[in-house]
């Protein structure tokens, strides 16, 4: 058995590709319907176990995305393989639409097992937190920065593809097997392994016609799939979590935030994942004292049901976490004291109904009524009942990074 295909067989590079390839798929589909199964019960139904059930969908996704990428290495190789070597003709040829069927299957194949790695490889580095990628070089893509709306449109996309994989993946199935048991000719054994001199084509390469339609056909039923997605289930509208309470309302203030940031950042699976509220309010005073001392105060409320943190930001909402339902808000009431070094707001944290003392050093730097300002500090998410049941550190850090970072305009006095 040679290595490289001949006008009348295929080859062991070809044969090995071709099993290699299907292995990885009746794999990674199996795996990627249960870990989905497995998210959705945590998200939806709040099971038991959570901190169990989450560990295993994350191995399961890690599996999922790692073998995907790898089916992705293997198209490449076997799309380039493919294009150098010659391809043994149909063994019945006269059957022009069945022909025609199975070229057309095939590009979907081949189209399917680069685009819908690639989606999920775009879906994955644009979002963050869950389920890493194993392969070093997996985590992130040139061009492709950290933002929901790509997320989604490319979660989407891969849901999509998947599908149009799918029933390609079944009709060339089907194809095979009435081959080898309707027609009963050695179409399906000369891709069996081993198979060297079975199924000689009945004319070489260079005499069969070499058709632009399966392609044509190909690219129509990838358009079809993308507008029946558009006009059945919004598929470029990005996603958007419907609030789960109202705005803040604004407040006075001496010093008015015209900008600014309040981020936290998780390490779950021994990643970081970072987030922020989009939503918050603070009132704030201050004067500017030479000498060490109190200098102001400043109260600041922040909408739980405002936060983005990647792909868990559902879960991280929900009742076992910030329980955003029944503590919709958190307060943050400080004294703000300058130091020799710079500045400290010494205060208390209300969130999820539990009040603690928070320190939260900051540096600040005043020009004319401007102010800018940053500062971070840390929690203890068990210290606020945050993620009891996920009590394993490794699967969700006990740690809580806040940064803040904020711009503000002195108001004028009022008389």
């Amino acid at each position: 058995m040679s290595l490289g295909n001949t006008t009348a067989r295929y080859g062991t590079v070809s044969k090995t590709l071709h099993w290699l390839t299907a292995g990885l798929i009746l794999t990674v589909i199996p795996l990627g319907l249960i870990a989905n199964g497995i998210a959705e019960d945590i998200r939806t139904q709040g099971i038991t176990n959570t901190a169990a059930q989450a560990s295993q969908a994350a191995l399961l996704f890690s599996l999922h995305k790692t073998l995907g990428l790898t089916i992705f290495a293997v198209a490449l190789v076997r799309i380039a393989w493919a294009v150098s070597q010659p391809k043994p003709a149909p063994l019945n040829p006269e059957r022009w639409l069945e022909a025609l069927t199975a070229k057309t299957v095939h590009w979907l194949l081949y189209g399917s097992l680069v685009l819908v790695p690639l989606s999920g490889w775009i879906h994955h580095a644009a979002t963050t937190g869950f389920a890493p990628i194993w392969w070093p070089f997996g985590q992130s893509l040139p061009f492709v920065s950290v933002d929901e709306g790509t997320a989604d449109l490319f979660a989407r996309l891969h849901r999509l593809l998947e599908r149009v994989l799918l029933v390609a993946l079944g009709l060339h199935i089907v194809g095979a097997l009435k081959h080898h048991f309707v027609d009963r000719d050695p179409t399906l054994a000369r891709m069996w392994p081993g198979n060297g001199d079975a199924a000689i084509s009945p004319q070489p390469l260079s005499t069969r016609h070499r058709s632009s339609l399966p392609p044509i056909i190909a690219l129509a039923i990838w358009a079809s799939a993308l507008g029946v997605g558009y006009f059945t289930s919004g598929f470029f509208d990005s996603k958007t979590h419907p609030p789960t309470a109202e705005a803040l309302g604004a407040v006075l203030s001496q010093w008015q935030v015209t900008d600014g940031t309040i981020q936290i950042t998780i390490t779950q699976l021994g990643s970081p994942v970072t987030g922020q509220f989009a939503d918050w309010t603070a009132a704030i005073t201050y004067d500017d004292i030479d000498a060490p001392g109190p200098a102001g105060s400043v109260k600041a409320q922040i909408a739980i049901g405002s936060l983005t943190l990647g792909s868990v930001t559902d879960q991280a909402k929900g009742a076992d976490f910030l329980d955003v339902a029944n503590h919709p808000t958190a307060t943050f009431s400080a004294r703000i004291d300058k130091t020799a070094t710079g500045h400290l707001a010494d205060g208390t944290l209300t969130l999820r109904g539990i009040a603690l003392p928070l320190t939260l050093p900051f540096l600040l730097e005043i020009e004319g009524d401007t102010a800018r300002m940053t500062g971070s500090t840390d929690i203890n998410r068990l210290d606020y009942g945050v993620g009891e049941t996920t009590a394993d550190e490794a699967t969700l850090g006990y740690g809580v990074h806040i940064s803040v970072a904020l711009t503000a305009q002195r108001q004028p006095v009022r008389n």
